[in-house]
């Protein structure tokens, strides 16, 4: 569990996250959803420490993270995934020695365990017979896959993916939310999604935050989005009319 506590951002004495609150629950999809220049990155970024807040607390399952020193939170960072927007796979290494990479930098396994990890975490997000090629020899959706791969290798108890559909087609993106949302159910991790995708949020929205002008305008669940009555919540949704027609039809049954 993760938990933001009245956190406050700004820069260049301009506001950006403004006394923003919220639990995120251990084996739950939690998406931070909302318009470009929300604050829903810097939020994220805020969380796992690329940002500092000015104000405010963000525990790791009651490890106070703002009052750690930088021994504690490299310590701590070790226990976080990240899968990030364009999928930051080295482009010298290949798939297997991408994934192998935490492991090189991080744990003391032998060669052996190690390529046992990698060949688990290959295994799990349905990557076979992809071991040596290189990130530019396989597809975009190929590679967020081995991304993932990568992230969980640690077997981490905190993944954060920001905006990991990004540059994907509709029906391989449904295999990523899917990905992504069964091993954070089956491995127990705590899951924070950055994300403006509403296909996402309505497939694998377990817990979702809805941030407008760096403010929290809304928190729900994917079955409740669709009937709030948040009026910037409601503009933020039904902007793609697919979903008011899904509304609509569902009132009217």
């Amino acid at each position: 569990m993760i938990e933001i506590k009245n956190i406050y951002k700004s820069f260049e004495n301009k506001d950006v996250l403004k006394n923003i609150s919220k639990v995120f629950n251990q084996g739950e999809t939690n998406l931070i959803i909302g318009r470009s220049g929300s604050g829903k990155t810097v939020l994220l970024k805020s969380i796992v420490g690329l940002h500092e807040v000015d104000k405010g607390q963000i525990l790791y399952d009651n490890r106070d993270f703002t009052s750690m020193g930088q021994k504690l939170r490299k310590k701590l960072r070790q226990e976080m995934g990240m899968v990030f927007q364009g999928g930051a796979l080295f482009d010298s290494l290949t798939v297997e020695e991408n994934v192998r990479f935490p492991l090189d930098m991080f744990s003391e396994l032998t060669s052996l365990e190690k390529q046992k990890q990698v060949d688990f975490c290959l295994d799990r997000v349905n990557i076979t017979d992809a071991n040596k090629l290189y990130p530019s020899e396989i597809s975009g959706g190929m590679q967020k896959r081995v991304a993932i791969a990568r992230s969980i290798v640690l077997n981490p108890k905190y993944l954060f993916c920001d905006e990991p559909n990004s540059g994907l087609d509709p029906e391989t993106s449904m295999v990523i939310d899917e990905l992504i949302h069964s091993i954070t159910v089956d491995l127990k991790i705590t899951t924070i999604i950055n994300t403006h995708d509403m296909n996402s949020v309505m497939e694998i929205g377990d817990n979702i935050l809805f941030i407008s002008d760096g403010e929290m305008c809304w928190e729900g669940n994917r079955k409740e989005i669709l009937y709030s009555e948040n009026q910037k919540l409601q503009e933020f949704v039904f902007a793609n009319k697919q979903y008011q027609r899904i509304r609509d039809d569902k009132i009217n049954q």
